[in-house]
């Protein structure tokens, strides 16, 4: 077993470790990964319904999209990464992956996060020095269950003194998540009492995504997620809300670069069932609750 828990798979690119303790703050995910020294060069991050936080405090990570710019350290993604492909090249690191629901994500690194558009930012472009403060306050750590509680205060401080999204906006975004991505904005706005325009415009601004591109890249998301467990692609499109299979083929291609057929070896999704409790399967996430 790993520190923090995670059983280790050889057939994986890193080393893993999964906290032991639930995490405080409702819509948080957490995981550890360490470098084996076989981390391919330009390494494709896929898109996630979540803004995603690495705190590097060891060895080198450094992102570049697709328009060439280049963060190296600890970085933050804006939801879905923008839905633009990104290479991940590392060097013998240690880091701690946050997956932040994107509600939680406003109060949790400030409201700034919804100006991300998707792009990737380095940490201290968006919290200053405090970034470095809690990496190396990390790096001095050696058992990864300190860790995970360090940084488990850390943002539940910084939520108890920010302020959140609106209930209503919310709400929205737990009702997409719920349907797997398979909503009409419309059905939510009249649910809420709220014009279309009224809806779109408070949920783009909080969120930094229109509530159809969110629902979209939900739906991306337990899609993707149901080929990688073998599932054939005319059945998770039917399932899934898609027209047909050429529309899952679109979605896929505009999110990865890759087809069905190809996506599933990709190792980010390939690690998803040890680091984040996602055996490939399409979850269930209840009404009432969080992502």
């Amino acid at each position: 077993m790993l520190p923090g828990g995670s059983e280790r798979d050889d057939g994986l690119l890193w080393d893993i470790a999964c906290p032991k303790q639930p995490i405080r703050v409702p819509g948080v995910t957490m995981a550890g990964f360490g470098d084996r020294g076989i981390t391919p060069p330009g390494l494709r991050l896929i898109p996630h319904p979540a803004v995603t936080l690495v705190l590097v405090f060891g060895g080198t990570i450094a992102v570049e999209d697709v328009a060439g710019r280049r963060q190296q350290g600890s970085f933050v993604t804006g939801l879905g990464y923008g839905e633009a492909l990104s290479a991940l090249r590392a060097d013998a690191f240690e880091c701690l992956q946050v997956r932040l629901s994107p509600t939680v994500a406003h109060a949790a690194l400030g409201a700034a996060v919804a100006d991300l558009d998707g792009a990737v930012v380095a940490l201290d472009d968006l919290l200053g020095a405090e970034a470095a403060r809690v990496c190396d306050r990390l790096g001095g750590l050696s058992a990864w269950a300190d860790r995970f509680a360090l940084v488990d205060g850390w943002l539940a401080d910084r939520c108890a003194a920010t302020s959140r999204v609106s209930p209503e906006v919310a709400w929205a975004w737990r009702r997409i998540v719920a349907g797997r991505g398979v909503v009409r904005v419309e059905h939510l706005a009249a649910e809420l009492g709220w014009s279309r325009k009224r809806l779109w415009s408070r949920f783009q601004s909080q969120l930094g995504l229109a509530p159809k591109r969110a629902a979209k890249l939900v739906r991306f998301d337990h899609a993707v997620h149901r080929l990688v467990a073998g599932q054939d692609a005319a059945g998770v499109a039917a399932d899934g809300g898609y027209t047909d299979q050429s529309h899952l083929h679109r979605d896929v291609v505009a999110y990865t670069g890759l087809t069905p057929t190809t996506v599933v070896d990709e190792p980010f999704l390939a690690v998803d069932d040890v680091a984040w409790g996602w055996p490939g399967r399409s979850r269930v996430v209840s009404p009432g609750r969080s992502p």
